[in-house]
């Protein structure tokens, strides 16, 4: 039996999917991990695709990436690309594979993508290139409005995000978002209201609590 957590998770994922719907982005919702997983590789097919990322603990603390080659899919692996050349042959790779995958930083009841970058390239991606995109968000990323989205990633993501990649940012010291110029990572705000391109975008909601 569904616990009422459960339940609540599910009852507001199928809300938001709706609204998905109308945004023209494809929407599924997973009680957990592994059937994430599972309806990722559905989604991407058993035919070897190209695959690339974008930064995401959501991915990096789930296995999602591991899935994707235990499937026998190419993976872009970013890490790999070090020197100013092959960084430009990444961008070409990414931006022209099968299936980009990513988290969102904040999803609203009302379908509405709600994400803050540094370089942008993450969030380029979500935007233009590649031609599918999987969306896998863990439902403590859910909020009312896209305001309400952009303080959550400013006071409970990006401080810890902070303090992974050592930025020497007041919000890794206080907590809480210093409105900061130097070493910021909050420089590209996106809000992805709808998918010029029908169902390019499709996004999983999880009934865990995943990532920042």
């Amino acid at each position: 039996m569904a616990t009422p957590k459960e339940t609540f998770y599910k009852n507001q994922a199928a809300t938001i999917i709706k609204k998905l719907n109308m945004r023209k982005m494809e929407g599924y919702y997973c009680k957990n991990v592994e059937e994430a997983k599972a309806k990722m590789l559905e989604l991407i097919g058993n035919e070897k695709k190209t695959v690339g990322y974008g930064g995401s603990m959501t991915l990096d603390e789930n296995g999602f990436k591991d899935s994707v080659t235990a499937a026998g899919h190419e993976l872009i692996i970013r890490e790999n690309y070090k020197t100013p050349e092959e960084e430009k042959e990444l961008k070409s790779k990414l931006t022209n594979a099968d299936f980009f995958l990513m988290s969102t930083n904040a999803i609203t009841l009302d379908g509405e993508l709600v994400n803050i970058d540094g370089r942008g390239n993450r969030v380029s991606y979500l935007i233009y290139g590649p031609d599918n995109v999987i969306v896998i968000a863990g439902m403590n990323k859910v909020v009312s409005t896209v305001e309400d989205g952009y303080r959550r990633i400013r006071n409970i993501a990006t401080p810890p995000n902070c303090n992974r990649l050592d930025c020497k940012t007041p919000c890794a010291t206080t907590g809480k978002c210093g409105e900061c110029f130097t070493d910021s990572i909050c420089c590209e705000f996106v809000t992805t209201r709808m998918s010029r391109v029908p169902n390019r975008i499709k996004v999983i909601l999880v009934g865990e609590t995943l990532g920042y």
